[in-house]
C-alpha cells in the first residue's frame, strides 16, 4: 500500500460526504481513504494488489461491510490488472491466491464473501480468455458492484427516511455512512434522505468504544453535512433514553442470520435491549448483500476479535496497565424480536423473521 494526502474541495458534491470518496479506481489500481486518520487527515491509500487490498481490509484503513465488499471486489480487479501481462497459467494461480487472501481478512462482515463470489463467477466465465481481456472484465464488474451499492443506498434511505418523523431526535452508533459504503450511507443515508425530504432532524451520535467510529466518522461525516449531531460516549445511551431523549434509533449491520438476528458493532445489542425497555423503535438499515441466507440465526455467525491494543490505548498513547487481560469482539448479535424492523433496498419489513425474510429474494 502507498500513501498521498490530497485536498478536497469543500464544495465538491458527490454522493458521498461532500465530495469526499471512500473508494475509487484511478490510475489501474483501487485508492482507498484511510479512515484510521480522520478526521485530523484526508489521505488515500493506493493498493495495486489483492493482498494489499487484503491488509487495508484487516488494518481497518477501509470498514464498514459495504465498503469492504466493494474495496475486495477492486481488490481481484487490481490484481488482475497487474497480471495481466502474464501467462494464463500463472495470471490465474495469482488471482486464486488473491481470492484466498481477501476471503481471510476479516471474518464477518458479509458483503466481503457476497462480493469475492461475484468476481470469483466472472473470473470463471473467462477461463478461455486471454488475461487482458478477463482483467477488463473483472474491473468492470467491480465498477458495477460500486455503482450499484450507491443505487441499493439511496434506495434504503428513500424506504428508511418514511419511518422518520419531522423533528425526530435519531440515536446512532457505529458509522453507517458514506464512509461505510461506496456512498450515501446505509442508517446516515436513511438520516440523509430525511433531512433532504425536508424533515427536521438530529443526531445522537454514540462515540463507539473501543475504535470511535462514531466520534472520529460519523461524527465528521454529520458535521460537513450540516445535520445537526451531538456526540455522546456509549454508556450514556440508557440516560439519554430515560430522559426521553431519543425518537428512533437506526444502526447498519455487518451480517444478517436468515431469521433476522443481526450482526453489528460492539454494542449494538445493549441498545436493543434498552430500546425495548424503552419503547423506543429499533431499526436495522441494511442491504440484501449483508443477509446471509446460509446462517439460520445468529449463533452461528462469525465474531471477529480485534487486537488488545485497540482497548488499551488509541494511537500510541496508552491508559491501561501493562499485563491487563483484553477482551475485544468487534462485533455483537442482536435477537430479531429486539428489532422493530429491517430497512432494505426493497423496502420495509416489520419485525423480520424468516418467512418475511426469504420474501425480499423471491422466495
Amino acid at each position: 500500500m502507498t500513501a498521498s494526502s490530497e485536498a478536497v474541495s469543500p464544495d465538491a458534491v458527490s454522493h458521498n460526504d461532500r465530495g469526499v470518496q471512500t473508494l475509487r479506481w484511478r490510475d489501474d489500481q483501487l485508492e482507498l481513504i484511510d479512515q484510521r486518520l480522520l478526521p485530523a487527515d484526508i489521505v488515500y491509500v493506493a493498493c495495486a494488489s489483492a493482498a494489499a487490498t487484503a491488509g487495508a481490509i484487516r488494518d481497518m484503513v477501509v470498514r464498514g461491510a459495504p465498503a469492504i465488499g466493494c474495496a475486495a471486489a477492486y481488490g481481484v480487479a487490481a490484481e488482475a490488472q497487474a497480471r495481466r501481462h502474464e501467462p494464463r497459467a500463472r495470471f490465474d494461480a495469482a488471482l486464486e491466491a488473491g481470492f484466498a487472501v481477501l476471503a481471510a481478512s476479516r471474518p464477518t462482515a458479509v458483503n466481503l464473501f457476497w462480493a469475492i463470489e461475484r468476481m470469483r463467477k466472472r473470473f470463471d466465465e473467462t477461463r478461455g480468455a486471454a488475461p487482458a481481456e478477463a482483467a477488463a472484465a473483472l474491473i468492470e464488474l467491480a465498477r458495477a458492484i460500486h455503482a450499484e451499492d450507491i443505487e441499493i443506498n439511496l434506495a434504503m434511505g428513500r424506504h428508511g427516511a418514511r419511518l422518520i418523523a419531522d423533528g425526530a431526535r435519531i440515536m446512532t452508533h457505529c458509522n453507517a455512512g458514506a464512509l461505510a459504503t461506496a456512498g450515501h450511507g446505509t442508517a446516515l443515508g436513511v438520516i440523509r434522505s430525511a433531512r433532504d425530504a425536508g424533515k427536521r432532524i438530529s443526531v445522537v451520535a454514540n462515540e463507539t468504544r473501543p475504535y470511535l467510529q462514531g466520534a472520529r466518522l460519523t461524527a465528521w461525516e454529520l458535521v460537513r453535512e450540516n445535520i445537526p449531531v451531538t456526540l455522546a460516549t456509549d454508556n450514556m445511551a440508557g440516560h439519554l433514553m430515560q430522559q426521553g431523549r431519543i425518537d428512533v434509533i437506526v444502526v447498519g449491520a455487518d451480517r444478517i442470520a436468515a431469521n433476522g438476528d443481526t450482526a453489528n458493532k460492539i454494542g449494538t445489542y445493549t441498545l436493543a435491549v434498552l430500546a425495548q425497555r424503552h419503547r423506543i423503535a429499533f431499526y436495522i438499515a441494511a442491504p440484501l448483500s449483508s443477509i446471509d441466507l446460509a446462517i439460520a440465526d445468529g449463533s452461528a455467525i462469525v465474531i471477529e476479535e480485534r487486537p488488545a491494543a485497540e482497548v488499551t490505548g488509541f494511537r500510541g498513547m496508552r491508559w491501561a496497565p501493562e499485563g491487563v487481560e483484553v477482551f475485544n469482539p468487534a462485533f455483537d448479535i442482536t435477537p430479531a424480536d429486539l428489532i422493530t424492523g429491517l430497512i432494505t433496498e426493497k423496502g420495509v419489513i416489520e419485525k423480520p423473521d424468516a418467512g418475511k425474510i426469504l420474501g425480499l429474494f423471491g422466495r
